[in-house]
């Protein structure tokens, strides 16, 4: 099946606009311009295209929050892609930018949005370089800016950068930060499709998930809903590392693909770095519990991994082999995420504070019995009473670690090593 979405895999020099317009580029949005607003929603909402950041929240049914009339309001793209092992959207933005930019205008059109920011991780800057080339050739081709296409419809588009944040993932800290102010989340409601930028209407949706629009329209629903499960349609990219052979991304039906293929599959990582054993593998980087052997013949879908504790999210997917310390792996997850917390809420703030402290004592191997007990204890604590879902993730590495290699925990034990060497 030829790429839905890395198109550039199949379409040599595709980011420039004279090759996407000679492949079909656009006609989706021309599609979407001959229609009326209502029906473009509707047509989005009938191929359920759920988010691709993470969430799965369909997309359609979010674009019809969106207030009706002629009232202010934007669409924001999540391009901060900080979630640990996640690197698709740049991908996309850097090799087949017009994709997205064609994906965004059909949503700002659907939703009334007369303005698009799309809001870039800092450490991105490079990546941008042709997409603001390929914004400023839709400018010039008339594809951006008045009257597009000769339509009624006009609308801007700007590229934002942030300061390498990771909660600036969580769309009201990326509000917030697109704003100039501080990058924090607020409590909902308000809901940014009541009031988002500048306390107007505001949808924010992620780059894969834009990317995926203009094939629906040029396609059908129908067709779109033919791939995938019931659950899941479409593809998915997934970004696969760690100890594999070849890692990097891969665009997949969702599923139709087990892990166990992804990683050892002659089309995907053809196997574990070295020979080495597997081990355990993270499904969406450090925010999804882990995951051991008996999950690899889960299917790549929203609902795949549900039988085994986890989520696909992102589909960020880290493999460690054999040889990997798993404490010390949950030591480096839980030092990511008190590095990148807010500190806006108690229980993120300290609560990741003090799974480091803990995790940390016990690598360094000072920890006790009772601090293995105390870890379970502050993770679930924290769960269900923070700001945003940062704190939320932040203890599953060393919930589903604990859970899966509690051996590993009780054997940094001063006490149990004694024993063993006894």
């Amino acid at each position: 099946m030829a790429n839905v979405i890395f198109r550039h895999r199949d379409v040599e020099n595709i980011k420039e606009l004279d090759v996407y317009l000679e492949n079909g580029g656009y006609e989706g949005l021309k599609k979407a311009l001959s229609m009326t607003q209502a029906e473009v929603i509707e047509e989005i909402k009938k191929a359920v295209i759920r988010g691709r950041g993470g969430a799965g929240f369909p997309a359609g049914l979010k674009w019809s929050f969106m207030p009706k009339g002629d009232v202010e309001k934007y669409l924001v793209i999540n391009t901060d892609e900080s979630e640990t092992g996640t690197f698709k959207d740049r991908e996309i933005l850097e090799y087949n930018p017009h994709q997205v930019i064609e994906g965004a205008l059909i949503a700002a059109y659907a939703m009334g949005a007369k303005t698009v920011y799309n809001y870039w991780r800092g450490e991105y800057m490079d990546a941008a370089y042709s997409c603001e080339k390929a914004i400023k050739d839709c400018y010039a081709k008339g594809i951006l800016g008045e009257n597009i296409f000769g339509s009624d419809f006009s609308c801007d588009f700007h590229n934002h950068f942030g300061a390498g944040a990771y909660i600036c993932g969580e769309e009201t800290a990326l509000l917030s930060s697109l704003q100039g102010n501080l990058g924090q989340p607020w409590s909902k409601p308000p809901f940014p499709a009541q009031a988002g930028v500048y306390g107007k209407p505001t949808t924010v949706n992620n780059v894969e998930t834009l990317a995926n629009v203009p094939p629906v329209m040029v396609n059908g629903a129908d067709w779109y809903v033919n791939l995938g499960t019931d659950q899941s349609n479409g593809v998915k990219i997934v970004c696969m590392s760690g100890h594999v052979q070849r890692p990097g991304n891969y665009e997949v039906e969702m599923g139709k693909v087990t892990y166990r293929e992804l990683i050892y599959g002659e089309d995907y990582c053809q196997g574990m770095l070295d020979g080495k054993g597997f081990k355990a593998l993270l499904p969406s980087g450090g925010s999804g519990p882990v995951v051991t052997e008996a999950a690899l013949d889960s299917v790549v879908s929203f609902e795949g991994l549900n039988d085994h504790g986890s989520m696909m999210g992102s589909a960020s997917v880290i493999v460690m082999d054999d040889e990997t310390d798993m404490v010390w792996a949950a030591l480096k997850m839980t030092h990511f995420f008190k590095h990148e917390s807010c500190g806006k809420c108690t229980p993120c703030r300290e609560g990741t504070f003090w799974l480091e402290k803990l995790l940390q004592r016990l690598v360094d191997g000072r920890g006790t019995e009772e601090d293995i007990k105390k870890l379970d204890r502050v993770a679930h604590q924290m769960q269900g009473k923070c700001l945003c879902a940062l704190g939320e993730f932040a203890v599953s590495p060393a919930i589903s670690t604990l859970k899966h290699f509690m051996h590993e925990y009780q054997a940094k034990v001063p006490s149990a090593m004694a024993v063993a060497a006894d």
